[in-house]
């Protein structure tokens, strides 16, 4: 390990796969304290829809990059790292070794592999417009619009994922070259992190998005229903939340709660399938997977042992 890095654990994987509790253990064993990776976690107003923490489970451990702003405001993956930064600093320099955790898989590799960004000019009009369209009619317009102007940006992006394209598009007609060549351009420094990368994962996938569905039966009976109406005036980058969105064309009247339900569950599984992808290029990843544990104790035995032998405590 380079001693001069910032020792890092860090917790990856989908949504329901037990990533509070793993993390909340380690912490707990190391006397540190936990960073969050979700982006949508940092929003003050989002609490059921996103399974944040606990208050017990603050109580018991620290946590750090969740409810830092209302979903009135926009937030990126730069003022997260900007965030995330400055706390992983800050536990470090209190002599703890940080755990990082997370479904986010865009903010933990910027965060820890010191992923260059753009710095071109933005226009709000352009931005605005491509994001009122696509809450109306979906990606594939524009996604198809971006494989032309910047294949390269295109083959990188899930079509899905409203803000990257909308981003990607508003770049190039801003700054008329493509948002792509801008990233390759920017000189890339080493990372100052050493990271100790545990994965959560499922041999049966069925049994994952069996969780996934009880979650979510879960958040109806917390009335997360309640949660989403009283939000007011929400943001562009908030309202793409899953937990929000899918409940719209029911208090709207264009569709039924149950209709919703089953949306918010096939969406999060989803959701779940492409977080595995994404962290599945990884490595550097020690995978468990945790439908060959008979209980959470014994994975927290055999994570603690991959730990302590990979010297990052040390």
């Amino acid at each position: 390990m380079n001693s001069n890095k910032i020792p890092i654990i860090c917790i990856v994987g989908p949504t329901a796969s037990g990533k509070t509790n793993l993390a909340i253990d380690i912490a707990k064993k190391t006397g540190s304290e936990i960073v969050s990776a979700d982006s949508m976690q940092v929003y003050k107003e989002f609490n059921i829809s996103t399974a944040k923490p606990t208050l017990k489970q603050m109580s018991e451990v620290r946590h750090h990059c969740i409810d830092i702003v209302s979903v009135r405001e926009n937030f990126s993956v730069v003022k997260y790292i900007s965030f995330a930064k400055k706390t992983i600093k800050d536990i470090f320099s209190r002599g703890k070794v940080p755990v990082l955790c997370g479904g986010t898989g865009l903010y933990i590799d910027s965060l820890i592999k010191n992923v260059p960004f753009e710095k071109g000019e933005t226009n709000i009009f352009i931005r605005n417009k491509i994001l009122k369209y696509m809450d109306e009619n979906g990606t594939n317009y524009f996604f198809n619009k971006l494989k032309k102007i910047d294949p390269d940006s295109a083959k990188k992006i899930n079509i899905n994922d409203c803000k990257r394209i909308c981003r990607a598009i508003e770049f190039y007609y801003t700054n008329g070259y493509p948002i792509y060549r801008q990233t390759q351009n920017t000189l890339k420094s080493d990372s100052c992190y050493n990271v100790c990368k545990i994965g959560l994962s499922f041999k049966d996938r069925s049994i994952l998005y069996d969780r996934i569905n009880k979650r979510v039966d879960l958040m109806v009976q917390n009335r997360i229903l309640d949660e989403v109406y009283s939000i007011k005036n929400i943001g562009d980058t908030a309202k793409f939340s899953i937990g929000y969105k899918e409940f719209l064309p029911f208090i709207n009247g264009q569709g039924s709660l149950n209709e919703c339900i089953g949306k918010l569950k096939m969406e999060t599984r989803r959701y779940a399938k492409r977080q595995i992808t994404w962290f599945k290029r990884d490595l550097g990843t020690r995978w468990f997977n945790v439908d060959e544990y008979e209980n959470t104790q014994d994975l927290f035995i055999d994570v603690w042992k991959y730990i302590f032998n990979s010297g990052i405590l040390n």
